[in-house]
């Protein structure tokens, strides 16, 4: 089966309606009906604008954070065109996947 990963990039202080952004955009999967979703917290790394975000003992909650779904393209859309609407400027990553089962 066919199917689409998308990986949405932010930190993890980001906040929108008063709530932390990675919970807030799972939330929103979900009721799009995207059957699942995941927060990653990386350990360092640096974003679009060449920043470099925390390192261990810098700057707690300041770090990258991806947020990934596994959902059909259609989801996908969905989820983005509802990121756009709210006005969020997020970096994505969209791409084609074979889904199975073993």
């Amino acid at each position: 089966m066919k199917g689409t990963c998308l990986r949405v990039y932010l930190t993890e202080r980001d906040k929108h309606r008063g709530e932390l952004l990675y919970e807030w955009i799972l939330e929103q999967a979900r009721g799009l009906g995207i059957r699942g979703g995941s927060a990653f917290r990386a350990i360092a790394g640096y974003g679009r604008h060449g920043v470099k975000e925390e390192g261990f003992f810098e700057l707690a909650g300041d770090a990258p954070v991806v947020v990934e779904f596994i959902a059909t393209e259609v989801q996908a859309d969905r989820l983005l065109s509802l990121l756009k609407a709210e006005k969020l400027s997020l970096f994505h990553v969209k791409t084609p996947v074979a889904l199975g089962t073993t």
